[in-house]
């Protein structure tokens, strides 16, 4: 079977970010807002009151202490608490599209490739911002790109997902070298008028090269991906209800479950066990002692699912460099977030070491890649 490397990979962070008092600080003035303009409802006893939000409260829940976003402003305007990021003409390029070309330019530069050379494009991230046409193909034509591209959803999974795609593409002939790129514009599709929820994301974009390993120009800094495996079980404790549906009955426009909407306990119940036995199962499955992964390199959602998950994975406490979090300063970027652990915390392996990349999410989902540094 073909060998398949991860030979670079880029990120694009946003110029603005936001604190946690920042964030707070606008949530409690559009709450208190809210609860005067509804005082006579409240004291009757129709409505139930808005709480306020804490940064202890935050970081307690979360382990996040702040964000990038693609526009600061809006999200933080107490009349607004939305993002203001205008329309563009379909003669400029996409937000999205822009986003991956940084990225993915840092990725091919790593790489010592020119965009000529890519056969495919996956652009798998959990809100692509359209339908059609596809956001990977504009990539691709901004790029110079050759060969096909196309855009996958498996919302926060869509990076290991994607990468599972592009390795099965080159295994099977289609491709020789796929870039992977997730532009997660999170904070669009966040409500930030709901006090359990209004800090969970930001935005960023990942890209990840994947080639065939006889065509490494630098192999020595690349990552065999030596096993894989995806599953997937269906869950409501995770949804966006967003759709083009929504038209064809307005009495749904507008409503809470159009944007980002989760059971945040059940969510940590069922997913933690989840992902711990998937990851124990690949490692089983390619015969790797749970002792000898050097990195976890998981889905930055929230701090207490990523120790609970390392914990039942090596049956102790991973440390800070074992189980890198970059979730504190990015905080939850979907299916970007273990992407960027491993684009920042992996300079330091060694030639045979041993890591583990994996996302989870919505879905149900949870993708899981094995990869081994070559030298």
């Amino acid at each position: 079977m073909t060998n398949v490397l991860i030979t670079g990979t880029g990120l694009y962070t946003p110029a603005h970010s936001i604190s946690n008092e920042e964030l707070v600080t606008a949530f409690n003035q559009w709450a208190e807002n809210w609860n005067l303009q509804q005082a006579a409802a409240i004291a009757a006893g129709q409505v139930e009151p808005k709480p306020l939000s804490s940064v202890a409260f935050i970081e307690k829940a979360s382990g996040i202490k702040s964000r990038f976003v693609m526009d600061k402003a809006g999200v933080l305007d107490p009349q607004r608490m939305k993002p203001f990021l205008p329309e563009r003409s379909n003669d400029e390029p996409s937000i999205q599209a822009e986003m991956a070309v940084v990225a993915a330019q840092e990725a091919l530069q790593q790489a010592g490739v020119a965009a000529h050379e890519v056969d495919l494009i996956i652009l798998a991230c959990s809100n692509p911002q359209r339908a059609y046409p596809a956001v990977a193909i504009e990539v691709q034509q901004l790029l110079g790109a050759g060969g096909f591209a196309y855009d996958m959803n498996v919302a926060c999974s869509s990076a290991t997902f994607g990468m599972q795609a592009g390795i099965s593409a080159i295994q099977t002939g289609q491709a020789r070298r796929v870039l992977m790129v997730n532009p997660e514009i999170c904070t669009a599709h966040l409500n930030f008028c709901d006090r359990d929820s209004h800090f969970i994301f930001g935005d960023a974009c990942t890209a990840v090269l994947l080639e065939e390993a006889s065509l490494a120009k630098q192999p020595s800094q690349s990552y065999e991906v030596f096993a894989a495996k995806l599953v997937t079980q269906f869950s409501n404790n995770i949804r966006n209800n967003a759709g083009f549906l929504n038209r064809c009955d307005e009495s749904g426009v507008g409503a809470v479950d159009k944007l980002f909407v989760q059971e945040g306990r059940k969510v940590f119940k069922d997913v933690c066990p989840m992902v711990a036995e998937l990851i124990l199962n690949t490692l089983n499955q390619a015969q790797v002692p749970a002792g000898d992964v050097t990195r976890l390199w998981l889905h930055q959602a929230n701090l207490n699912m990523n120790q609970l998950i390392a914990r039942k994975v090596l049956g102790r406490d991973a440390t800070d460099q074992e189980a890198p979090v970059i979730l504190d300063r990015y905080a939850n970027t979907s299916s970007a977030g273990s992407v960027i652990a491993f684009h920042l915390y992996r300079d330091d392996l060694q030639a045979g070491d041993v890591g583990v990349l994996c996302s989870f999410g919505a879905g149900y989902s949870a993708g899981c890649l094995l990869l081994r540094k070559q030298g």
